[in-house]
C-alpha cells in the first residue's frame, strides 16, 4: 500500500511540475525591451564633435512616436537638430544632434520617472544610462 501511495504521489507531483513549467515558460515577446547597441558606442571618449545621428537600438520593435531621452545631469544633452524617429526596423531610434568638442554627454534611455520607450504591447524598456565624450578640437 505504501508503494502504491508513494507512486501515486510521484505521478501527481510530476504532473504538477509539468504544468508549472508550462505555465512559467518565458515568452520573449512579454519581456521588456533592452538597449542592445548605441551609436556612438556607450562609454566612448573620442567621438568626433559636430553634427551626427545618435542611434539607440532595442532588442525588439518599439512603438513609434514614443520615447524618453531624459538628461542624466544638468546640461548633459546636446543641441537637438530635429525630432527623434525610428528607422524602418522599428528597433533603432535616431536623433540628429550637434556635439561640442571636449564635452561629456549623457541620457537616461527611459528612467525610473520616464517610460516613453515602449514596445507595441506597452512594455517599457529597461532604463539604460547612455554616456559618451567628444574629442577636444
Amino acid at each position: 500500500m505504501k508503494t502504491k501511495t508513494l507512486l501515486t504521489s510521484l505521478i501527481a507531483a510530476t504532473a504538477l511540475c509539468g504544468l508549472a513549467q508550462t505555465a512559467a515558460t518565458p515568452d520573449i515577446d512579454n519581456f521588456a525591451p533592452v538597449v542592445v547597441k548605441t551609436v556612438p558606442e556607450a562609454g566612448s571618449k573620442d567621438v568626433v564633435p559636430g553634427e551626427m545621428e545618435i542611434k539607440i537600438t532595442f532588442s525588439k520593435e518599439m512603438a513609434d512616436q514614443s520615447w524618453s531621452w531624459a538628461t542624466a545631469w544638468e546640461n548633459s544633452d546636446p543641441q537637438s537638430l530635429g525630432k527623434p524617429h525610428y528607422e524602418a526596423d522599428h528597433k533603432t531610434c535616431v536623433m540628429k544632434v550637434k556635439l561640442e568638442p571636449g564635452k561629456a554627454y549623457g541620457w537616461w534611455i527611459n528612467s525610473p520617472k520616464f517610460h516613453g520607450f515602449q514596445d507595441p504591447q506597452h512594455h517599457p524598456a529597461i532604463p539604460y544610462l547612455f554616456t559618451f565624450k567628444t574629442k577636444d578640437k
